[in-house]
């Protein structure tokens, strides 16, 4: 159940910056404008129905005719060994992760810091966002600026900015989908970590979140860390979903957030 409801939101995220090509074994997002972002331009598999070399060749095909790396993201994909061999057998990296599920359950009450102040993001103040995502190498460092964009144009996101002693500092969004809402772009400057700003911004963000009156509030942390910080805002993990990211050439995900 948990995972159905997650892949709907998820799949309406991914809609949300890119193409979708619906298929008999799941979705292709492509985003020819943005190549080197993996999130916009990789296969996803809802269900192994097919013979798999067939569907190796269909998305080799449909993403080197674009000029696009080919790329899968799997899930409950535990039971499917034959599929991740077959794809090592035609060259494709292979690098998985455990991918802790998140939802806010309670109220954390934060001290407000009288130096903190919060905004959402807007035309006058875009670019100091887009500055602070872009400074994340995890996010994909100068790639995040087309993102952004796309994002900020979105009727779906609403960004904010974090502002200490008036100097912008932290960012994140939230991304709505019917009932649901999604926790996304969390981001400080290096020089700002450790004051706890990242507690002071969920706490607004939160706040917002609740007079929305949506039914849920979802967050992916990337890290055993990230997650921790998350918990201490309220948010529980309901799941770890095991991920697989399998790759023909380029980078993987783990290089890319350990650069």
């Amino acid at each position: 159940m948990i995972e159905k409801m997650f892949e709907a939101l998820d799949l309406a995220y991914i809609s949300s910056f890119s193409k979708r090509v619906e298929t008999s074994w799941g979705y292709l997002f492509y985003n020819i404008d943005q190549p080197n972002y993996y999130d916009a331009n990789h296969a996803h598999i809802s269900a192994y129905i097919r013979n798999h070399e067939e569907i190796i060749d269909e998305v080799v095909t449909f993403y080197q005719e674009k000029g696009l790396r080919p790329r899968f993201y799997l899930f409950q994909y535990e039971d499917h060994s034959d599929f991740i061999a077959a794809l090592k057998q035609r060259g494709f990296g292979f690098e998985e992760f455990d991918c802790p599920i998140q939802l806010w359950k309670s109220r954390v009450n934060v001290k407000k810091d009288t130096k903190v102040t919060i905004e959402k993001v807007t035309e006058e103040n875009k670019q100091d966002a887009m500055y602070i995502e872009c400074q994340m190498e995890e996010f994909g460092g100068a790639i995040r600026e087309k993102a952004f964009e796309v994002e900020f144009a979105h009727e779906a996101y609403t960004h904010y900015l974090l502002k200490y002693d008036g100097i912008p500092c932290s960012t994140a969004c939230i991304f709505l989908h019917e009932q649901d809402a999604r926790l996304e772009s969390v981001a400080t400057l290096e020089a700002y970590r450790g004051k706890g700003l990242i507690g002071q911004l969920i706490h607004y963000i939160q706040e917002e979140v609740a007079n929305l009156h949506v039914d849920r509030f979802w967050v992916m942390p990337i890290t055993e860390r990230v997650e921790k910080v998350y918990k201490k805002s309220g948010f529980e993990t309901i799941k770890t979903l095991k991920t697989g990211h399998a790759f023909l050439g380029g980078k993987s995900v783990g290089e890319i957030r350990n650069s």
